[in-house]
């Protein structure tokens, strides 16, 4: 049965659903095909259909299954147990009960409990191919089923910046400059890594683009108490950047003005300071006021205290 045509309903099918719905009939079959491990552990007390709607409604067309939970002897745990009926082979039945199965888990979830429960696919087969021709792991419908089990039953990957070291973050090439910023960006004020991050930029793998995107990042979200300062730090260390940096800067200023965009204003701020001109200054907070900066912020980003702002905000 092909997964991109909609389920039909046959005479099969609505026999097996109207017996497998009944709660006796169901905790007959239950006992006799869970698995043993499975089987022990459920109170079939507590045995309960589940209505269509538990499944998500692009998945609820692809299916004819019936959905039963119940309630586990240890604990508040939950089995839910997906009974799918089958009268001819499909090829990717494995893979169809595995996506049911993470959608019964997904709305376990939102429904408010904080553990996956355990989800047993079972298929019933009376097909006139005997015996059924097709896996039902799931794993095996890859080409490479053993490469597919090293990954799906073991941890995914996982690559945690904020443990790494940052003289082993500087050796990742291309991806040094995103590694190093975002390790940083909550952790402390910026300046304290400007050798990392010069050292990173001079090896000469991040192109102008990405350059003015680290410092749109870094100035929006960053604790970098005093921005320009900053940068001229860095460009003293990047001397051969420092066009590059104030281009940057003029750039999305020009921006700024043109969409009202943050990034551009502050980066206008820079140049202003580069410039050593209060009154410049002045002008910028002024923007930065009129489009709803907060007015701290206007403070933190312009070195303008309080009182030099306040004819600003009337």
């Amino acid at each position: 049965m092909a997964m991109k045509k909609r389920m039909t309903s046959t005479p099969h099918d609505a026999v097996f659903k109207r017996f497998l719905r009944h709660p006796e009939t169901a905790t007959d079959f239950l006992t006799l095909y869970l698995p043993e491990a499975i089987r022990q552990r459920c109170d079939f007390s507590t045995l309960r259909l589940q209505s269509a709607s538990f499944i998500d409604e692009d998945l609820r067309a692809w299916y004819s299954d019936v959905l039963w939970s119940v309630q586990t002897t240890c604990g508040t745990g939950y089995v839910y147990v997906v009974i799918e009926h089958q009268s001819s082979p499909d090829s990717h039945m494995a893979f169809r009960l595995m996506r049911y199965a993470i959608a019964a888990m997904q709305r376990h979830l939102d429904a408010g409990h904080k553990t996956l429960p355990l989800v047993v696919p079972m298929l019933f087969y009376h097909g006139a191919t005997s015996p059924y021709p097709f896996s039902l792991n799931w794993l095996d419908e890859f080409a490479d089923p053993q490469l597919a089990k090293t990954l799906y039953g073991c941890p995914f990957p996982l690559i945690d910046v904020t443990v790494m070291p940052d003289d082993d973050i500087v050796q990742h090439r291309r991806v040094a400059l995103l590694e190093l910023m975002q390790k940083h960006i909550r952790q402390r004020d910026l300046s304290g890594i400007t050798e990392s991050l010069a050292a990173v930029v001079m090896l000469g793998y991040t192109n102008r683009r990405q350059l003015r995107m680290l410092f749109h990042y870094m100035l929006q979200y960053g604790n970098t108490a005093e921005p320009g300062v900053f940068l001229r730090r860095l460009a003293r260390r990047l001397p051969q950047y420092e066009e590059t940096l104030m281009s940057i800067a003029q750039k999305l200023k020009q921006e700024g003005r043109q969409q009202g965009r943050l990034e551009g204003r502050e980066e206008g701020h820079l140049e202003g300071l580069q410039e050593g001109s209060r009154r410049e200054a002045l002008r910028i907070a002024g923007s930065m006021l009129q489009n709803g900066l907060d007015k701290e912020m206007v403070q933190k980003i312009t070195g303008l205290s309080a009182d030099e702002l306040q004819p600003l905000c009337g």
